[in-house]
């Protein structure tokens, strides 16, 4: 498909299946790369229940099988590698556990830096790939001063993905290569329509990959989570309603809560310890600020003093200011908004900015 032209070294490129992966892969071509696709089996199809054909499935059946095709259309080898004891330690329990425990996790994080750029990166450095790429909507600069590799935002603000890379260290930064950073969604799909790849017009992924239902109460439930009824409680501990099992929800949830009081509520804190949802006004959602641990500072070495930031709490949050603050305990740090923000949510990244230069992140502990 390509002509001949001095290449440059071996890239891996994780192929999902998508249109993404698929254009990252060709243009790494492009650009005198030699390439190599890997597409990661991430867990026992007949064990995950719900719809485990989706088509718009990252790493579905169909997945696998389009990026297969795919690299098959732009000439270059393709490798399926099975991942899904480490996907299942690293990523699925951790979901199940998470829940458990009252929060909401963010899988995609923790597939990003334990499965993507752990295990199969490993894959491609023993096939010789010098780096690693994936279609991430984002940029990886180094800079000059710090000699720090630092991860930034893509120039398609509304498809950046830098907020799930967070977590990535500076030895996987330095083998990193994100094609995709400077482009629009418009421009790759229209790349995929020119080179006229299968996935040109596949959809986006939007459900959690192993959860193709996008169902998660029904995946606990499948999982051995036990129903266990427990009482819905106001913030003042009047019992207002019941419920059938912690898990079943999250913090801001509004709808499906299974109670009428005459008002909007909000569940404003999960208590498993004594199977406890307590649900309060808008305003009980409020927090001044939350503490983050399992912070990975990208952009810095350490976080010596009080500093000014941009700060995002979920993934389609538009984010606010914030000072972050060093923290007593190793790799944590306080965060306090400038103005109080909704939905603190333990479980989630809190990820910090510097304009469009990502600081660092964490996990968050605790609202404030």
């Amino acid at each position: 498909m390509f002509k001949e032209r001095e290449t440059l070294p071996l890239v891996a490129v994780a192929m999902s299946g998508g249109v993404d992966s698929s254009v990252a892969a060709a243009l790494l071509l492009e650009r005198g790369y030699k390439v190599v696709g890997l597409t990661m089996k991430l867990w026992e199809y007949d064990a995950v229940g719900g719809n485990v054909h989706a088509e718009s499935s990252c790493c579905s059946l169909e997945g696998i099988s389009d990026a297969a095709r795919v690299a098959e259309q732009l000439g270059i080898p393709h490798y399926v590698v099975d991942v899904h004891e480490a996907f299942e330690r690293d990523v699925i329990q951790n979901f199940v556990d998470e829940y458990r425990r009252g929060r909401t996790p963010n899988p995609c994080v923790l597939c990003n830096v334990k499965t993507k750029w752990d295990v199969l990166r490993l894959k491609a450095k023993a096939l010789g790939a010098q780096y690693f790429a994936t279609g991430h909507y984002a940029r990886v600069r180094r800079n000059a001063e710090t000699g720090r590799f630092e991860l930034w935002r893509a120039v398609d603000l509304d498809k950046d993905q830098s907020y799930a890379l967070w977590a990535l260290r500076q030895a996987q930064l330095a083998e990193t290569l994100l094609p995709l950073g400077d482009m629009t969604k418009d421009a790759t799909r229209k790349m995929a329509e020119r080179l006229g790849l299968r996935t040109a017009k596949k959809p986006d992924s939007q459900e959690i990959c192993f959860v193709p239902d996008n169902d998660y109460r029904r995946f606990l439930r499948d999982r051995g989570e036990p129903e266990r009824v427990g009482e819905i409680v106001d913030t003042a501990g009047n019992v207002l309603g019941y419920h059938r099992g912690t898990t079943g929800f999250t913090i801001g949830q509004r709808r499906g809560l299974g109670i009428a009081v005459g008002r909007p509520v909000y569940v404003v804190d999960i208590d498993p310890e004594r199977n406890r949802v307590v649900v309060g006004s808008r305003e009980d959602l409020l927090s001044h600020g939350l503490i983050a641990t399992g912070v990975n500072w990208v952009a810095l070495s350490e976080l010596r003093q009080p500093t000014r930031a941009w700060v995002k709490i979920r993934y389609r949050d538009r984010g606010a200011w914030a000072t972050l603050y060093p923290a007593e305990e190793p790799k944590s740090v306080r965060v306090e908004f400038e103005e109080p923000q909704a939905a603190v949510t333990p479980g989630q990244s809190a990820v910090f900015y510097d304009g469009d230069r990502l600081l660092g992140g964490g996990f968050i502990l605790a609202r404030l």
